[in-house]
């Protein structure tokens, strides 16, 4: 059970990383400019909420497979595939856990009161400065919030990462399809214990991102 938690944790650990850079510039563009086409980006960054993740997971395939482009230069570069890796199954649950990553930083970006960066700016603050001394610890309660939710998305990401990396023990097996091997096979006590871990780790990410988000209310308050 430890390598299992290992791997589901190093999964989500990575799939986060990817996309923190990518969500918080996305965030700030959506949250904070007018830009044209807003309504289409906003929702081609959703899809993947409203497609099955089955579907998400088929797409990632064509587009890291072994055929694909991508397929090629990791198969030339580092001599082996992307799918039915471990890597695959980060790339799965970056994908699927994006969305809810960057709408919560949206939230926190359009909640940043502008007077204080226009402050900065007046006195002598480049945009780079002013984003990461003014707007980033404004936002930092909502930030963490949504990469935590993130986080914990990734953490319980199946019906993507079982497609594209497939469910293989010691290799791509993380927590959820370990517990969808467990039940086919009616090992229900194993099962359940695995159940318990996952719940655990999920209530206690989900408990400090709702008490940042309370954090970050009251700070905003005042």
């Amino acid at each position: 059970m430890f390598d299992l938690v290992l791997l589901s944790l190093k999964v989500a650990v990575v799939a986060t990383s990817i996309n923190i850079p990518v969500a918080i510039y996305v965030g700030w563009l959506i949250g904070r400019k007018e830009i044209r086409g807003k309504l289409i980006l906003e929702s081609f960054i959703s899809l993947p909420l409203a497609l099955p993740p089955v579907v998400t997971g088929y797409f990632l395939l064509i587009l890291i497979g072994r055929e694909s482009s991508i397929g090629h230069v990791s198969k030339f570069l580092f001599g082996t595939d992307i799918v039915f890796t471990w890597v695959a199954s980060a790339i799965a649950a970056s994908v699927v856990s994006f969305p809810l990553m960057v709408r919560a930083i949206i939230v926190a970006m359009q909640n940043v009161d502008t007077t204080l960066e226009r402050a900065a700016r007046s006195l002598g603050a480049g945009p780079v400065r002013t984003f990461f001394k003014v707007t980033m610890p404004l936002c930092y309660n909502g930030l963490l919030a949504g990469i935590l939710l993130g986080f914990v998305r990734a953490m319980g990401e199946f019906g993507a990462t079982i497609v594209v990396a497939g469910n293989i023990p010691g290799r791509t097996q993380t927590i959820p399809l370990a517990i969808y091997s467990k039940v086919q096979l009616g090992k229900d006590g194993e099962a359940m214990s695995l159940i318990m871990v996952s719940t655990a780790l999920a209530i206690a990410t989900l408990i400090v991102h709702h008490w940042l988000i309370i954090k970050g209310s009251r700070k905003s308050e005042r």
